[in-house]
């Protein structure tokens, strides 16, 4: 792929197939992995495109809660059921199944609401956090390994990923602790459509959400055996924001027990503007000595 963001914005403009009884169809592609896995933020992001395309025009998504039921697979398009389980005054109801080869591999819930006035506070942004141009990017880190995934993560991801203090592709450096911050923008302009900016969002914010739990735990990516996926997804957005502007999420695991792991996350604005909060659970399995 020549550009990573046209791959996104292509993933994204689902087909419409026609509606059943009692549901809305859609279809759209698999984008192309190394290890022949869909990456979840890619359905996650595809889930709420065919849900917005059923809402009235004035009713944006506010929350979204998500199992990953199974592996996707990038050979195979999507389908996507929606079901319009309620309309009502203010907030609408939908459940979007996404199938391949007849089997579930996403299951979720989301809620769409009007523009309503009503209280207003927000948890600040870390004060003490270097700008996202200070920082090495992805390709800077990995420019001497030539590994498929590396070079997926350095060239061909639509988003500029930028860790604070550190990246864990490689190894973890510093303090083992349960929390991280990443920098992140599209690599290019997005369409003025802000349906769609949110179901990017979606997409992006499954990238490194799990990297708390590894940190905290001195597992870093290429660690032999390891074996990682994300089990659910939880998301709200709070306010509006560009994703092809610099946003911080702040991330933190709370726990890890059985094999999973808990992981939580808050997006800002560059302008410490709280845009979404997030939270996933993640199966994790490292071989024992």
């Amino acid at each position: 792929m020549s550009d990573p963001l046209s791959g996104l914005l292509a993933a994204l403009d689902l087909t419409d197939t026609g509606a059943r009884t009692n549901e809305d169809i859609f279809t759209g592609p698999s984008q192309w992995m190394p290890q022949g896995r869909v990456f979840g933020g890619q359905v996650l992001a595809q889930s709420i495109v065919a849900a917005q395309r059923t809402i009235v025009e004035d009713r944006t998504v506010h929350s979204m809660h998500g199992y990953f039921l199974r592996p996707g697979n990038v050979e195979l398009p999507i389908t996507f059921s929606v079901d319009r389980i309620h309309d009502g005054r203010s907030f609408s109801t939908r459940r979007t199944q996404a199938y391949q080869d007849g089997l579930p591999i996403l299951s979720a819930i989301m809620s769409f609401q009007n523009d309503d006035p009503g209280l207003d506070h927000q948890i600040q942004m870390p004060s003490d956090i270097p700008d996202p141009e200070s920082l090495p990017t992805t390709a800077d880190v990995l420019a001497d390994l030539d590994h498929p995934v590396a070079r997926l993560w350095s060239n061909e991801r639509p988003f500029d990923m930028r860790h604070i203090p550190s990246p864990i592709y490689l190894s973890v450096e510093g303090p083992h602790v349960a929390h991280q911050a990443v920098w992140m923008k599209a690599v290019g302009q997005l369409p003025d459509d802000p349906n769609l900016h949110r179901a990017a969002l979606a997409y992006a914010s499954d990238y490194s959400i799990l990297e708390s739990i590894f940190r905290r735990h001195g597992i870093a990516w290429i660690t032999p055996g390891l074996k990682a996926a994300s089990l659910d997804h939880a998301m709200w957005w709070h306010r509006f924001g560009r994703v092809d502007e610099w946003m911080l999420y702040v991330q933190e695991s709370p726990n890890a027990i059985g094999g999973r792991g808990l992981a939580l996350g808050r997006i800002y604005s560059r302008n410490g503007l709280l845009l979404a909060s997030v939270a996933q659970e993640g199966m994790i399995r490292v071989p024992r000595p």
